[in-house]
């Protein structure tokens, strides 16, 4: 595919074909997963700077990583399929490779944590698994070398007024899925988008900032809905396609430009113009398929399309509970599909995005369609459960993957969230220090 991304493109079949060409057998379905968390300095709680991750990267690069480099400046490692990189204020990314089921998954995190542990010792290092930073003001957080950063902090704003803290203040896990076809991309794509608001809901861990409640359960999803080039894609409530998809993509404004190592901003010109040849600094040239799935990933949307589709609604929590998300989505999705796309499949765009606009606020309490979210978390864990016992993939131990679900069964039975235990947590002390290395030490049982 490396060869094949450098073809120029000719015509928008291409761009079709592209997505066709993502398309898997049954028995080649994974699950990809990338988990953000925030890097503190242990003394002031301060977001550490690019010497400390620097520092970082070289430790780690004595177990195995390999370095990547933009000019020469250390931005993240590389092993196999693993990848390791920093987010515009350091958040700290783990991006793992495509595996066969939630027990790999799992496997890889739990491996991943051990090894940072004694690193982040070492570096003097505090870590915080919430999905927005409760302590630091976006004005005193440190900023991040990569050139693409640079020129995104000055544009996202002018799109939406919250797009500088998503950059900077947000953390998140991302679960990738494959597609067996068109019509299966279409399938899982809608269930992806219109379990958004129970996505929120059921997921959040970020009701603090700069040091107090903010109102929200998920605030991270309320600045990712005022984010520029973010929300729920307008083509979601229609019938999708491949073509379609493609026609939305290419329509955005270009973010930036990556040609031969070297980033160009952006002077309001979509990637349509761009395929007939008509942006200006480039004199007519064309681009690759590099170029466009480069395209892709500046597309914020809770759901989006390379040649995976990536489900992005969740705040990021701890590695006691990581496994929790992707085995509920891989349920749904690997396992329920068809019973629970029955069910969405003729929801209101309206309702959706009502409740989408709810969840942060209200979580398991918004409304949607005369019920509180909390009853349509009971359905849905029910579905994903089914489908789990249906994939029967077995650990060592004999069992399945429904052990996973663990957390998100206490959620819908105690009827309360992380958020809100967290909430709960806050108010007897007035003090967040217990979000620091909460790996370790949050007692609520299940995390």
């Amino acid at each position: 595919m490396t060869n094949k991304l450098s073809t120029l493109i000719q015509n928008k079949s291409q761009l079709v074909q592209y997505f066709t060409d993502g398309i898997k057998k049954n028995n080649q379905l994974r699950i990809g997963v990338e988990h953000e968390k925030f890097l503190f300095n242990k003394i002031d709680l301060k977001k550490i700077d690019y010497d400390k991750i620097k520092n970082v990267f070289e430790i780690l690069k004595s177990k195995g990583w390999k370095p990547q480099l933009e000019k020469d400046k250390l931005v993240g490692l590389k092993r196999e399929n693993q990848k390791i990189t920093t987010e515009p204020g350091f958040q700290y990314e783990l991006s793992g490779a495509p595996l066969k089921n939630i027990h790999l998954v799992c496997s890889e995190n739990s491996n991943h944590f051990s090894e940072l542990k004694g690193v982040f010792k070492a570096a003097n290092i505090t870590t915080s698994s919430i999905a927005y930073d409760p302590f630091n003001k976006l004005t005193d957080i440190p900023k991040s070398p990569k050139e693409r950063y640079k020129i995104m902090t000055a544009e996202m704003p002018k799109g939406g007024k919250l797009s500088l803290d998503m950059m900077y203040k947000t953390a998140g896990i991302q679960i990738n899925y494959d597609y067996i076809s068109e019509k299966d991309f279409e399938k899982k794509f809608k269930v992806g988008n219109y379990l958004t608001p129970l996505t929120i809901a059921l997921f959040a861990n970020s009701p603090f900032s700069e040091n107090k409640f903010s109102g929200y359960l998920s605030y991270r999803s309320k600045v990712w809905q005022e984010t520029s080039r973010g929300g729920i894609m307008p083509i979601t409530f229609e019938q999708v396609n491949f073509e379609k998809y493609v026609d939305y993509a290419i329509n955005y404004p270009i973010l930036f430009l990556k040609k031969d190592e070297s980033y160009h901003p952006p002077n309001g010109q979509t990637f349509n113009d761009y395929l007939n040849g008509n942006l200006k600094f480039l004199k007519g040239e064309k681009p690759t398929l590099k170029d466009f799935e480069n395209h892709l990933g500046t597309i914020f949307t809770e759901i989006r399309l390379k040649q995976v589709i990536e489900f992005r609604s969740l705040d990021t929590c701890n590695f006691g509970c990581i496994c929790n998300g992707p085995s509920f989505f891989t349920g749904i999705i690997y396992g329920s599909l068809d019973e629970t796309f029955e069910i969405i499949k003729n929801w209101k765009k309206q309702e959706v995005m009502e409740a989408y606009f709810n969840a942060p606020k209200q979580g398991l309490n918004t409304i949607f369609q005369n019920k509180k979210l909390i009853e349509w978390a009971k359905i849905f864990l029910d579905l994903s459960k089914k489908g789990l016992e249906k994939r029967n993939e077995l650990n060592k131990s004999g069992n399945n993957e429904t052990i996973y679900l663990k957390h998100l069964e206490e959620i819908v039975n105690n009827k309360k969230t992380r958020a809100e235990m967290l909430v709960k947590q806050f108010n007897k002390t007035n003090d967040l220090k217990f979000l620091v290395n909460n790996e370790e030490n949050f007692s609520y049982s299940g995390f």
